[in-house]
């Protein structure tokens, strides 16, 4: 029996999608078409079929069997209604899963349990995050998956090791299922933060050594990725958290576990995330202070060639002055230790400042 608090399962689209949209979607002109298969759960192991209409599902089914649907592409919706009027699943369950982009939550309705991700993944260039989204729907001895755009095979790590199970499985056993499916969704986040880490330490070792506007921007772009993923964990703390109170009837024990752990996951990830923007800000911070100390370098080089010139022009502009009675003028030697003595004073002056540290290039990396 599905209990669902006011407001529940309302549509909650974002405003706009959380990265862009993949190969897959692009291709197809924004929604790739839809395609079913089925992993029937029989008392010799687990079976996919691939499904072509309706009534081939409902001959496939057999009073207590345990099914896992996938729904893979979410161009017609009329197709997907009609392939799920056999599970007899509740209509008003639907539009927050089939309705995209959705904000990432995580819902428990008495009877069923449905939680929207988005798979976040780089494109070929490592700068940029394309989404696509996945919902899934726990209901008594069904387990139904919804991908915007999968990459080949559905889950094909998961389905290789069930086609590969002798025997029955139990019907508590979806619940292990479901988690192992959104647990690989955020495992997959690892893998990219760890990428832009390495990639904001390089970035910080450059700009201290080479201050660059262009390095600027590929921090603020890193920095925008990983606002797109914190903001796709940060609503599941709650949401695992109120799920684990209420004790969900369609969780085990093991699975109760699994989402215990999965709370710590996304704490993690929350964390890793925060911590990698404040590598951002340091970066930022870092650049400033590297351009700084150029500008300083710059301004205390011109202020040396000044300060050793300045007593040569007050020199020349001296002797350049057009008065007959200036006995320097009429000297054999004049000019020669008018030479010698500017000479005198620019290398007094650079040994001076030489010695105080002035020519010293303080933006040379040790």
């Amino acid at each position: 029996m599905l209990r669902p608090t006011p407001g529940a399962l309302n549509s909650h689209l974002l405003e706009e999608r959380p990265a862009s949209l993949p190969t897959q979607l692009y291709v197809h002109g924004g929604r790739r078409p839809t395609t079913f298969s089925v992993m029937l759960f029989e008392a010799s192991g687990p079976r996919l079929v691939d499904l072509d209409s309706p009534q081939q599902l409902e001959q496939l089914l057999r009073p207590g069997m345990s099914v896992w649907l996938r729904v893979m592409g979410l161009w017609d919706t009329d197709d997907i209604l009609a392939m799920l009027k056999p599970l007899a699943v509740p209509a008003l369950l639907l539009p927050p899963l089939l309705e995209v982009p959705q904000r990432a939550r995580v819902d428990s309705l008495g009877d069923a349990l449905m939680v929207v991700l988005h798979r976040l993944s780089f494109s070929r260039d490592p700068m940029h995050l394309i989404s696509s989204q996945v919902g899934f729907l726990l209901l008594p001895q069904q387990l139904i998956t919804f991908e915007e755009a999968p990459i080949g095979e559905s889950f094909p790590q998961l389905t290789e090791w069930l086609e590969k199970q002798v025997g029955a499985v139990e019907h508590r056993d979806l619940d292990d299922i479901l988690h192992f499916l959104v647990d690989e969704v955020l495992d997959e986040l690892f893998p990219m933060l760890e990428q832009i880490s390495n990639r904001l330490d390089d970035l910080e070792e450059a700009v201290l050594r080479h201050p660059k506007p262009k390095l600027l921007s590929r921090t603020f772009v890193h920095r925008s990725n990983l606002r797109t993923i914190r903001s796709q964990v940060w609503p599941l703390r709650h949401q695992i958290r109120v799920l684990l109170r209420q004790r969900q009837q369609l969780l085990g024990p093991e699975a109760l576990i699994g989402f215990q752990e999965m709370g710590e996951l996304v704490e993690l990830l929350f964390d890793t995330t925060d911590l990698l923007r404040n590598q951002c800000d340091a970066i930022t911070q870092a650049y400033a202070a590297s351009v700084g100390n150029r500008m300083n370098q710059v301004m205390k080089t011109l202020t040396i060639i000044t300060s050793i010139f300045a007593p040569l022009s007050f020199l020349a502009g001296v002797y350049g002055m057009n008065f007959e009675n200036m006995p320097e003028l009429k000297w054999h030697y004049g000019y020669f230790m008018c030479l010698v003595l500017m000479a005198v004073i620019a290398g007094t002056q650079a040994y001076w400042l030489r010695r105080r540290g002035w020519f010293d290039d303080w933006t040379t990396p040790r």
